[in-house]
């Protein structure tokens, strides 16, 4: 589903390097089309990448503002159509042209090499030719004020297309993975980077490094979320930048699903926890026997409003991230492009508090595990398993 259903899969990303000077808009407008999209229909070619209008994949021409241009967001679409042939298919039909070869040249036993080669080139191009490509798209919206971006896809491969594809575009800029360590950065608060320098078990600053060496980040955070959950501690108060005012009440818990894992001799050994939980037996037994909390499914609620994510512990990316229904009123007078500009800062509105309230409880927990509270939580958590 793209960024503007009310049900997405996102991770984030921040824009290093430097902008250029002058008039971004007129930047974006010359850059975005040297990586267009290009239409493979009409011909044989298997893959074709490039950017599309986030509001209509078969436009690729960014000339003026209403193509991608949205206050301070830059807004447009990943692209992807791919042919794609079944093995069997293409082994069947190199088949029947070497026998057709053959019966044409009695004085042959088998296809020569050069030959074989020859006919599986051309049998693969006629069938790619009949065959039409699968589109898949990708959303991505990049916040200029913040350097923050957006991006709608979890799949590995689609990020690092994205990836490479933003850096080819835009020359000067990459991206960098919010990941857990950075994203602690970012809400921690002065007075509590030093201890979370120190915390880091990184000794790179590759990204990869960065989240492997980590990953207590996320497991610490989601046993902090279980035992607050399970004594009934669910409110939390805004203490990030965002749409919700500084200081405004919010409730936050887990439930519905949770992935508990620990590494075995024969790989990691994996439970899956789903439904309402009533007391979270199943995963106090799962954490008495080693195993970590790797991913679950927090609630927000704020007000009448309510979101809910499946947590990635690891990375924190936020799966089948959903937010309150987009409600745009319609009447005779608006047009529908109108309408979709609405739809989208509506929605992006509702994306960002969201946010904004993970971030906070997000804050709350490192005012914690960053300091000597931490000792408190972790004697309550060993009460809760009973060690």
């Amino acid at each position: 589903m793209g960024i503007l259903a009310n049900t997405v899969s996102i991770c984030h990303y921040r824009v290093a390097g430097d902008l250029p000077p002058g008039d971004l808009y007129a930047w974006c407008a010359e850059s975005l089309p040297k990586q267009g999209f290009s239409s493979i229909e009409t011909t044989s070619d298997e893959l074709s990448l490039g950017w599309v209008h986030l509001d209509d994949f078969r436009e690729a021409v960014f000339d003026s503002p209403a193509a991608f241009w949205r206050d301070h967001y830059v807004a447009f679409t990943l692209r992807r159509d791919q042919r794609k042939l079944p093995a069997a298919l293409l082994k069947a039909g190199i088949r029947s042209a070497e026998q057709d070869f053959l019966a044409a040249s009695p004085g042959l036993s088998r296809v020569p090499k050069q030959k074989r080669e020859d006919i599986k080139e051309a049998v693969r191009g006629a069938l790619m030719s009949r065959t039409l490509p699968a589109p898949a798209m990708f959303d991505a919206v990049w916040d200029t004020r913040t350097g923050i971006v957006t991006f709608a896809s979890l799949g590995n491969k689609a990020r690092e297309t994205f990836e490479i594809l933003f850096a080819k575009t835009f020359g000067g800029l990459r991206l960098q993975a919010l990941h857990p360590i950075a994203r602690a950065a970012t809400v921690a608060g002065e007075e509590l980077l030093p201890e979370l320098e120190k915390a880091n078990q990184a000794t790179t600053e590759a990204a990869l490094d960065q989240i492997r060496s980590n990953q207590w980040l996320g497991w610490d955070l989601l046993a902090w979320l279980t035992l607050r959950t399970v004594n009934g501690r669910q409110e939390y108060q805004v203490r990030t930048a965002g749409p919700a005012l500084s200081n405004e009440g919010f409730s936050a818990w887990l439930d519905d699903r949770m992935v508990l894992q620990s590494a075995g001799e024969n790989g990691p050994q994996k439970v899956t926890v789903a439904g309402s939980q009533d007391g979270f037996g199943e995963v106090r037994t799962a954490l008495q026997g080693g195993k970590k909390i790797t991913e679950a499914t927090l609630h927000l609620e704020m007000g009448d409003d309510s979101w809910k994510l499946t947590l990635k512990g690891e990375t924190f990316h936020f799966g089948s991230y959903r937010t309150p229904p987009v409600q745009i009123e319609k009447d005779n007078t608006v047009d529908a492009a109108s309408e979709q500009e609405a739809a989208f800062y509506e929605r992006m509105l509702l994306l960002e508090k969201g946010l904004q309230l993970f971030d906070s409880v997000f804050a709350a927990f490192l005012a914690d595990r960053l300091t000597a509270k931490w000792a408190e939580t972790e004697k309550g958590l060993q009460e809760w398993l009973g060690q």
